[in-house]
């Protein structure tokens, strides 16, 4: 079947840029130096490529995935080519950073350089809260491909205090320190509540992402 039966934006995009957006859903990476991905993102690619597990890379960092949450199974994809990435039809959102760094949750993080350090951390403040109790966080210079579940919003926090649903929490910038707030009174407990009890607090110089969508808590046994 030719190519040419096809609307145009549904073929290749010619670009000599290492991270590009094929559409909205599908990420295209060229490869040279190495990248990360999540497992089973790759839904295509040309060239001399490989994927190969990667290890935590530390005790440090291999304990923390077993005793948390923060479930990060990466590959590292390696060779010359170009890669093709998804998620489930998640929107992908590119963010390069520039010696700075960010809080992601590991389902929503779809890929990033090499260059960039990655550790599971507790999330700053965040207490004994159900949920988002840990979180990846990247730090130096590079490009994050991160994937939501609809189209994300992106707050600025430093207009004023930012409510979150930790649930909807895609990533933030990793100099914040939420604080954990509950909504919920004593008589809306005992009416069963709204569904909405407690909520992630970001205030100061910075950003938080959220996507139109909320996760179900991770089972926690």
């Amino acid at each position: 079947m030719r190519s040419e039966l096809f609307a145009q934006e549904n073929l290749p995009k010619q670009s000599n840029e290492r991270y590009l957006l094929q559409n909205s859903q599908t990420l295209r990476i060229g490869l040279g130096p190495d990248v990360l991905a999540a497992k089973g993102s790759m839904i295509a690619y040309r060239g001399n490529v490989s994927f190969e597990h990667e290890s935590a890379g530390s005790i440090g960092k291999l304990a923390k995935k077993i005793v948390t949450s923060e479930n990060l199974s990466l590959m590292r994809v390696s060779g010359q080519g170009e890669v093709y990435f998804a998620e489930q039809a998640g929107y992908i959102n590119l963010m390069h950073l520039e010696n700075e760094g960010i809080s992601v949750n590991a389902r929503n993080l779809l890929a990033f350089d090499t260059t960039l350090q990655w550790d599971i951390n507790r999330t700053k403040g965040a207490g004994m809260m159900s949920g988002g109790l840990f979180n990846t966080t990247l730090g130096g210079t590079g490009t994050v491909a991160i994937v939501a579940v609809g189209l994300v919003t992106v707050l600025d926090c430093s207009q004023g205090p930012v409510y979150v649903d930790s649930d909807a929490a895609v990533c933030w910038s990793a100099n914040l320190s939420p604080t954990v707030q509950s909504s919920m009174s004593a008589r809306s407990l005992i009416r069963g509540g709204s569904g909405e009890a407690l909520q992630q607090v970001f205030s100061g110089p910075g950003f938080v992402v959220v996507q139109a969508y909320e996760w179900a808590p991770v089972p926690t046994s």
